[in-house]
């Protein structure tokens, strides 16, 4: 066999939605309200050192704690600072298909490039409701889907059948998988053309060699730049480059999404690299506890990005 029959990296058509994607917080004043200047910094931010792509108010943006109103006044504000330059995902899943529904047209009528739209949670349908929820929203908008599996949140997964299924309707072209189930993961990819992402940052890289495009992270606030060379060096086949980058990142990983929820510790992180006013979240979310404060300062003490911690 020939190499000629394997299109190199750079040969590959570049995924719709991009391959590092931050899904990103949504910024806070003091009293809670919704600092949409400064969320839109963020946004500029995350573009300039390596995102071409972000997810606006999915979980880390603590969407299921604003109104439809502030969801939609910051997918606004983020699409006036960087639409054009990266694709914006619109996070507008619910366990109502018609709240659903709603938002979905919304955010089609901003003028965003994708829809993040988790499994129906709470109510815990069977698959036919899933299945029904994905394609009644699917038929109501032009705008592409990328489907959010997290039976860790969501109480049920999307089985590999029902993904199968949805991959028939044109408007469904995605997934985020925080399920982690590789060979579920593999023989849907092998059988449709849906583009998977990673959902767990710390397992980017076996999702990337089983196929995934890249990665929707919530670490990616804290160091986009290595996030951006480790996915860059899977693309071009560097495994060394890649491994070594993974390993760095480990920590950070640790930080961010083991000892107090991503959008909290992304938060504090990112105030103490002097790249947000404050780390102000909304209930049920609080600050961390001083214990937990140690915990991410020890395992951020000695990683790759120390000294960028000023506060």
């Amino acid at each position: 066999m020939t190499h000629e029959s394997f299109p190199a990296p750079t040969d590959r058509p570049a995924p719709l939605f991009g391959t590092l994607l931050t899904a990103m917080v949504t910024v806070f004043h003091e009293d809670r309200s919704v600092d949409l200047e400064a969320t839109a910094a963020l946004a500029v931010q995350l573009v300039d050192d390596g995102c071409d792509g972000l997810v606006v108010c999915g979980t880390t943006g603590e969407y299921s704690t604003m109104t439809d109103k502030e969801n939609l006044s910051v997918f606004r504000a983020v699409k006036d600072a960087v639409g054009g330059r990266v694709p914006l995902l619109a996070g507008t899943g619910s366990n109502d298909t018609e709240h659903s529904r709603y938002l979905c047209l919304e955010a089609e009528k901003i003028g965003m490039d994708g829809l993040l739209v988790v499994t129906p949670y709470y109510n815990k349908p069977t698959q036919a409701g899933v299945e029904a929820h994905f394609r009644s929203l699917a038929d109501s908008v032009d705008t592409p889907i990328m489907m959010y599996d997290i039976p860790g949140r969501s109480g049920i997964p999307i089985e590999p059948e029902t993904m199968i299924s949805l991959a028939s309707h044109p408007n469904l072209v995605a997934v985020k998988d925080a399920k982690a189930d590789f060979v579920a993961a593999s023989r849907v990819m092998a059988e449709t053309d849906l583009v998977f992402y990673s959902g767990d940052d710390g397992l980017t890289l076996p999702w990337m060699a089983i196929g995934a495009a890249g990665l929707v992270g919530v670490t990616t606030h804290v160091d986009t730049a290595r996030y951006r060379r480790m996915i860059d060096a899977v693309l071009a086949s560097d495994l060394e480059t890649a491994r070594r980058l993974n390993a760095e990142l480990l920590p950070l990983v640790r930080a961010t999404m083991t000892r107090v929820p991503g959008a909290v510790a992304a938060k504090t992180i990112l105030q103490w690299q002097d790249r947000l006013p404050n780390a102000v979240v909304r209930l049920p979310h609080v600050a961390p506890t001083h214990t937990e404060l140690e915990q991410i300062r020890a395992d951020l003490s000695t990683s790759v990005i120390a000294d960028s911690l000023t506060n």
